[in-house]
């Protein structure tokens, strides 16, 4: 098919070269000039494991191509992938859904044949109506026009991986031709075994705050859990693996640590807070702003994990490395990065702070340029008095602790993600403290 992806951001880019390595013939449309060259020269702007690689074979091969302009998509495509930002709104709770009725609004006068618009963006339940209203009323094509929306559910990191061989896809639709053309585009990922649901579009909307959501509460449930580890002497690794074994539970996304980040999580969680207040369903409302105060306060429990470490010893002028700063491994996305925002905390304390990441380096100093950055592992221990593990990069947990012992003033380190197998290090001389587990 020939399809469009507007809005090139962490959603957009490897959709679209997802869909080229699918076989589809795809153009890509971004407001951003600059952006747009780059992406046509096969330069990939995010990182992504395996992003890199796609964009500049099917950028080679004709396949995938980017433009600036929506009218030339518009006489391009067939379907059209609605991959815009939605940020958090004003109101701090619910979603800012301009970028996707802007684009509407841009790309629905151009369109005078039947189509579909696909949206893959994270809305409030309603969006969908909204969107297919609005877009029959600009279109020359009118009620030709087909609205489906289709949530995305990228662990970024994996964005690609998620994309071509996703775990379910979901589909909101309002009529056969829409479903039609959903099971068309997908064809090769359906014909794979994807299970595919097709729903309503409020089922398809809620779909993704739901699944956020519970991914949400699990976190915070299992961070809280860690802090009564804390409080006991016990060892909430252990625990989690005790929980694990319930069928019923699972130990997937029960990884304690300093909380959940990026340009998702966050804000899925406070719109479905929102959604549920305003659908009058109080209690449902409580449960999850129960677990965004829990996520809030993680770094004030890891400073006060880093001082206990300390012996207690004040944080001014203490020299502390950080180690990650994106919010996950596999991306260089630092959007509400809990390490760097433990980092910008440490500092405030008065702390001096340097700060590693194998991919982030780059765009963390762009948003908090205060801060010190060494882009080599080593170097960045050399005179530390504690080092703080913030991003469980595979990197850290490979690290050789013998070899680093020497490189800081103290071979102190904290694991605020609860990530490495403390026995190595501490045969090593290191001093390790872990969220949750008792000390040594």
């Amino acid at each position: 098919m020939r399809v469009s992806v507007i809005g090139c951001g962490h959603l957009g880019i490897p959709h679209a070269a997802a869909m080229a390595e699918l076989g589809h013939e795809v153009i890509g449309v971004d407001v951003d000039q600059t952006k747009v060259d780059r992406l046509n020269a096969g330069e990939c702007p995010i990182y992504e494991t395996g992003l890199p690689e796609l964009l500049t074979r099917h950028t080679q091969s004709g396949r995938l191509r980017f433009t600036t302009s929506i009218h030339e998509a518009a006489d391009f495509a067939e379907l059209h992938f609605i991959g815009v930002g939605t940020p958090i709104d004003a109101d701090g709770r619910s979603y800012d859904t301009a970028q996707v009725f802007g684009a509407i609004r841009q790309l629905a006068p151009h369109l005078d044949r039947p189509c579909t618009i696909v949206g893959k963006s994270t809305v409030t339940v309603g969006t969908t109506v909204q969107v297919t209203a609005l877009a029959q009323r600009l279109a020359p094509a009118g009620d030709r026009v087909e609205v489906v929306w289709n949530p995305e559910f990228l662990r970024e990191g994996h964005a690609v991986q998620d994309t071509l061989r996703p775990d379910r896809l979901i589909a909101g639709v309002t009529s056969a031709e829409g479903e039609k053309a959903i099971r068309a585009v997908y064809a090769g990922i359906i014909d794979a075994g994807v299970p595919i649901f097709v729903t309503d579009p409020q089922t398809a909307e809620l779909a993704k705050g739901a699944a956020n959501s519970y991914l949400g509460l699990k976190i915070s449930f299992i961070n809280g859990v860690a802090d009564m580890c804390q409080a006991a002497g016990a060892d909430v690794s252990q625990l989690v693996e005790i929980l694990g074994i319930d069928p019923r539970i699972g130990s997937g996304g029960m990884q304690p640590g300093i909380g959940y980040g990026g340009g998702c999580l966050p804000k899925d969680v406070r719109a479905f807070t929102a959604s549920a207040r305003q659908l009058g369903t109080g209690r449902a409302a409580s449960l999850l702003r129960a677990a965004e105060e829990i996520n809030e306060d993680r770094t004030d429990t890891a400073l006060a994990l880093i001082t206990r470490a300390l012996g207690g010893r004040a944080l001014k002028d203490c020299r502390a490395t950080v180690w990650g700063a994106a919010f996950k491994p596999g991306t260089n996305d630092v959007r509400e990065s809990p390490a760097l925002a433990l980092a910008q905390a440490l500092q405030q304390a008065g702390a001096v702070v340097t700060v590693h990441d194998p991919q982030a380096v780059t765009t963390a100093m762009a948003r908090n340029p205060e801060l010190d950055y060494s882009e080599n592992l080593a170097d960045s221990l050399d005179g530390a008095d504690i080092v703080v593990l913030a991003t469980e990069w595979p990197e850290y947990r490979q690290a050789d602790p013998q070899a680093l012992a020497s490189r800081p003033a103290a071979p102190l380190l904290v694991d605020c993600r609860t990530t490495l197998d403390p026995e190595p290090w501490r045969t090593a001389g290191w001093t390790v403290h872990q969220l949750g587990r008792p000390g040594k």
